[in-house]
């Protein structure tokens, strides 16, 4: 590695050079800690003793080279510090660790699993016009292993159960939250302490590998959720690494975040080339498809809040992590989890961007939500709610989610967030509100049992309730998914004359009609909203309904039909229940 280009925070492949590297016959240890005054390694391999680490000049680049060290060992570093205090670590580059609540890294052999999926890797492309449809997963929780003590799959078995799910419910990627190691359960990943550690919860590197690997051979994307904000205060990871906060601010007003975790010091070189090579190492060693990055309005404000301002050094860092990813993986996806309005998420760096190729529309998910929690009565005067992300949508290039953060800590399941005490009409609420999301413009993501129509929130403590499957709601969802793919008009986003809305009759303030458009594909949506039918005149008479939420098979009450008019043949209508949608394809001569 070129130390000066480390310093410079130029690196994006520092893992090839720290971390424990396997040889002949010893593994060479390496590590960054330039204040402090003796480094040891301490593991399996020399019956937990001290090994110590030489330090190369005055760099703070530590480094030792261990004879018969095996993959599978686990190891830690002893930091001896300038105020006398020792302090063990495990390694910020280790390429595993052992299962909490240990806190060893683990000496891993990166070629022990060999990808076979050239074809995908080199027909995969990031253009905007293809259809993305996200399942947003938690590995832990998804399905229980009734043999695993702690209820979890490994890697490599859930892939028999989870390929055949994403492929029926017409899925393009599986989204993971992060698998990165992680001390505590309920934070979901979201607060790590290995960065490049796949988390022993569900097996190995290798084994994690090969269930990227059969994803592709079923052409099904992979996402990682990557976390480059802030990391866990745990003693034995970043925190005060070398005795000084090295990863982290000094100070607590900026450097501790508001989940009580430790906010990365973007403004040092060397934590810029930690956390690129981090993103860097996820996509070229496990071959993830994109990163989707989290919490992204703190690398953009200080804290987060524009009221303090933009925070110079991380928006620079973000620019050129992103430039440099892109650089070296250009067909894979980077996602921005931004609630910001800041410009140009979306523009790439060299336009003056920040290089991310989604924003996820948190404006769209949370008008959206609110509209269909409010009485029908009231839903007239909030008709802006649902027009507005139109208006702004030429801005970015846009994901609708909705997320794993919309179904827990009190917020209700989906289908619970429709208005109304009746079961009834708040599945037919959601199945028209999910029309609606398929329908409109930009890329969608659903987190896990958002398809079954669940009305319990998501606990990381227990499996979804798979007796919703198969149901009407879960029918209705497989057949909204598979349409959306199989569909150009509603994926084709970006085009000028992708998206128009259509006129509604002045009195039914709660109808919304559009029509989305490819290159050979004309289709018209029109969302029912009030607790009133309404008959929408047909713009042609060469109508077919492709889709309607009030099918019986989905839970409604009409017969199913690709023919369900109303009129003479010159006045054709197609009406609508209270609470409904439908998906009409115009012929085209």
């Amino acid at each position: 590695m070129d130390k000066q280009l480390f310093f410079s925070g130029q690196v994006f492949d520092a893992w090839r050079w720290f971390g424990a590297h396997i040889n002949d016959h010893s593994v060479i240890f390496r590590v960054f800690a330039p204040n402090s005054t003796r480094i040891t390694v301490t593991g399996a391999f020399n019956d937990w003793k001290e090994d110590d680490l030489t330090q190369d000049g005055r760099t703070g680049f530590w480094s030792v080279s261990v004879p018969n060290a095996q993959p599978g060992q686990f190891y830690k570093y002893r930091i001896y510090t300038h105020s006398g205090t020792v302090i063990e670590h495990c390694d910020p580059y280790g390429f595993a660790m052992e299962l909490r609540p240990g806190c060893c890294s683990v000496i891993t052999d990166p070629n022990e699993y060999s990808f076979t999926d050239t074809e995908w890797m080199s027909a995969r492309t990031a253009v905007p016009d293809a259809p993305l449809n996200i399942y947003e997963l938690h590995l832990g929780s998804w399905k229980r292993n009734p043999t695993d003590e702690n209820g979890w799959y490994r890697y490599d078995e859930i892939a028999d159960l989870l390929i055949p799910y994403l492929l029926d419910n017409g899925f393009t990627h599986v989204e993971f939250l992060p698998l990165s190691e992680h001390p505590f359960d309920g934070s979901w990943g979201y607060q790590n302490t290995g960065f490049f550690a796949p988390t022993s919860r569900y097996g190995t590197p290798a084994q994690l590998k090969m269930l990227i690997d059969r994803l592709h051979h079923a052409g099904i994307g992979t996402i990682m959720d990557f976390v480059p904000v802030h990391f866990a205060i745990d003693s034995y990871g970043l925190a005060l690494f070398d005795g000084t906060p090295l990863y982290e601010y000094p100070h607590p007003d900026v450097g501790e975040s508001e989940w009580g975790s430790c906010n990365f010091i973007h403004s040092r070189r060397e934590v810029r080339c930690f956390l690129q090579s981090a993103a860097d190492y996820w996509l070229e060693q496990f071959h993830f498809d994109g990163l989707r990055m989290d919490a992204v309005s703190r690398l953009i404000y200080w804290q987060g809040d524009p009221a303090r301002g933009v925070n110079g050094d991380t928006l620079d860092f973000l620019k050129n992590m992103n430039a440099g990813l892109k650089a070296r993986h250009p067909s894979a996806l980077l996602i921005a989890e931004d609630s910001t309005a800041f410009p140009g998420v979306t523009r790439p760096v060299s336009e003056g961007g920040l290089g991310f190729d989604y924003k996820w529309d948190l404006g769209w998910m949370h008008d959206t939500l609110t509209y269909m929690q409010t009485p029908p009565d009231e839903r007239a005067e909030r008709r802006g709610q649902l027009l507005f992300s139109m208006e702004y949508f030429p801005n970015e290039q846009y994901l609708l989610p909705l997320s794993h953060d919309e179904v827990v800590h009190g917020k209700a399941a989906i289908v619970q967030k429709m208005w109304g005490a009746d079961l009834t009409d708040k599945y037919a609420q959601a199945r028209a509100f999910y029309l609606y999301m398929f329908a409109h413009p930009g890329k969608k993501l659903n987190f896990m049992g958002n398809e079954l129509g669940l009305r319990v929130e998501w606990s990381e403590a227990a499996e979804l309730d798979w007796s919703y499957a198969d149901g009407p709601f879960h029918t209705f969802f497989r057949a909204l998914s598979k349409a959306y793919c199989e569909h150009p008009a509603l994926h084709a986003d970006y085009a000028p004359d992708s998206f128009r809305w259509l006129p509604v009759d002045p009195d039914a303030p709660c109808v919304f009609a559009w029509e989305r458009r490819s290159a050979n594909e004309r289709l018209i949506a029109v969302c029912n909203f009030s607790d009133e039918p309404y008959d929408f005149p047909l713009p042609s008479s060469d109508c077919s309904v492709l889709l309607h939420t009030d099918w019986e098979r989905f839970g409604g009450t009409a017969k199913e039909t690709t023919h369900s008019f109303n009129g003479n043949l010159d006045k054709l209508s197609v009406k609508l229940v209270k609470f409904s949608s439908i998906l009409l394809k115009i012929s085209e001569e």
